[in-house]
Parts: C-alpha cells; structure tokens; sequence
C-alpha cells in the first residue's frame, strides 16, 4: 500500500463491513475496508501497513476467498504473496 493510509476512512470503512456482516472476522473485515478504499489487493502489503503476520492475512483472504467476498488473482508460488479483489456481485 504505497500511498498513505487515511485512517479516519478506513475506520469508517471498517464501520461499514461490519455493520453488514457482523459475525465477520476483525481482521476480514479489514481485508475488505481496505479494499472499499480502494487500496490495492496485496496480502504482503496489508500485512505491513497494519503490522499483522502475513500467515494470518493469508488465512483470513483464504476464508473471504471461499466466502465468496473475494476473487484471488494471482499467488507466488515462493513468497505466498497473493492478489486478490472484490468479488462481483
């Protein structure tokens, strides 16, 4: 995530996924403010930008990804980075 996060948007972001799903994961739910924002996909990125273990942010795209919320796009094969966005409605 390359430009600086606003967090004020992102907390209000993060109001709005939880507010429509309410049993969803905190850190899913993140996954999918992050992506309301428009911030890029990127499972090595986010893990950065919020200071989380990246095998967690795997785990948690993994479950929106078989959820339905996202589309994985791509994944290296070495590092696990993974790509992912929304999933059309």
């Amino acid at each position: 995530m390359d430009r600086p996060l606003d967090e004020a948007a992102f907390v209000a972001a993060l109001d709005r996924v939880t507010a429509a799903h309410p049993a969803m994961d905190p850190l899913e739910a993140g996954l999918l403010a992050a992506l309301d924002l428009g911030l890029p996909g990127d499972s090595r990125a986010f893990a950065r930008t919020f200071a989380v273990e990246h095998a967690l942010v795997l785990r948690a795209v993994a479950a929106l990804d078989e959820a339905g919320h996202v589309t994985v796009t791509a994944r290296d094969p070495r590092t696990q980075r993974t790509r992912y966005n929304p999933a059309a409605s």
